[in-house]
């Protein structure tokens, strides 16, 4: 039972990007030769000044003794076996030894004060997260498809501090935080794993899992917890789509259907295969985006405007360039045109 609880904290644990990436071994040796090294300065610093030195117990004070002296006086036990009797071997104690003390103390206790702050900021920097956090994307499984989603997406304008990544995998997440984006370790068919990623503030949710029968259950329990979110989720058989349209899923992409027409039409024409590829590659080449219509465009037809128009997005229908409907064009329109990168309007492009 103690097993299964330790296994539920930490699959439901939001561990946000790391910004120290250097190993825990390197850190503890790089304390451990700076302590060794402050040890051999103040062994030095008695040695060299042991004529104001006094020995209890013989008398004579030796190299031995002076590290036996620097040990317990770097450690604030001082036995008093050995002190020190003469003015100037007073004043190097109260002007060296003791800094050197409090270094030396430093060193000791840092590991702990480093693992406390740690924690403290991690936790002021979760809490901060959660407050702060409103529309973002979550992104519910980190493989291929999800990765290339993120991707577009930032390419796009989305910052990396507006994603959220959801895996059952650590070491994915870990990955997810390399590269800068917060993330949750759990199944995300649990409502529960879905909140810690402030599902319900989401504006919109991508789901790239890698079995059917998951992105329905995800795409139930997303809908339940967030009425007014864009659901996109991709399926592996086409079957599953209707299926998973009526879990939620505003949009439903079949992968392998997808991939299958795509490389059919290379076959057909490997330049046509090339220009599509092109097309949903942002941040390349040519690019497809769906922009407002600017005042200036309003009641002109679709070929009067200065980009290439392949649809009209008006209310909820999608109108091809050709219809009648499309034009003249409304205020409340959306255009969804081919255009270069360099050419695509940054305001209000892509949503």
């Amino acid at each position: 039972m103690a097993r299964q609880a330790d296994e539920q904290l930490v699959t439901t644990r939001v561990r946000m990007p790391r910004r120290v990436v250097e190993h825990p071994l390197r850190q503890v040796g790089k304390r451990l030769l700076l302590a060794l090294i402050v040890m051999a300065i103040t062994v030095l610093v008695v040695w060299f000044d042991r004529g104001g030195y006094h020995d209890n117990a013989d008398e004579q004070v030796t190299f031995l003794d002076c590290v036996y002296y620097a040990t317990v006086t770097l450690s604030t036990t001082g036995y008093g076996d050995i002190v020190p009797y003469s003015n100037s071997a007073r004043l190097v104690n109260v002007l060296v030894v003791t800094p050197l003390r409090v270094l030396f103390l430093i060193i000791l206790v840092g590991t702990t004060l480093e693992v406390l702050t740690e924690r403290t900021r991690d936790e002021w920097r979760l809490n901060r997260w959660r407050r702060t956090l409103r529309d973002h994307t979550v992104v519910i499984g980190f493989g291929t498809k999800g990765r290339s989603a993120v991707h577009t997406l930032c390419v796009t304008g989305l910052k990396k501090e507006q994603v959220v990544v959801i895996d059952p995998s650590s070491k994915v997440i870990e990955a997810a935080n390399l590269d800068g984006f917060a993330g949750v370790v759990g199944d995300a068919t649990r409502s529960d794993v879905l909140q810690r990623a402030e599902i319900h503030k989401a504006r919109q949710v991508i789901i790239s899992t890698q079995r059917d029968d998951t992105a329905v259950l995800v795409a139930l329990t997303a809908r339940q917890l967030n009425r007014g979110a864009r659901i996109v989720a991709t399926v592996r058989e086409e079957e599953n789509a209707p299926l998973l349209r009526q879990s939620g899923a505003d949009v439903v992409i079949t992968s392998a259907s997808a991939a299958g027409r795509l490389l059919g039409l290379s076959v057909l024409s490997p330049s046509a295969g090339r220009v599509m590829e092109d097309l949903i590659q942002q941040g390349s080449g040519l690019d497809i985006g769906e922009r407002p219509v600017t005042k200036g465009e309003v009641g002109k037809s679709v070929r009067e405007t200065d980009d290439l128009v392949i649809s009209v997005l008006r209310g909820h229908r999608l109108l091809g360039y050709d219809d009648p409907k499309a034009s003249p064009l409304q205020l409340t329109d959306r255009l969804i045109t081919i255009a270069r990168v360099a050419d695509l309007r940054s305001p209000g492009a892509v949503e």
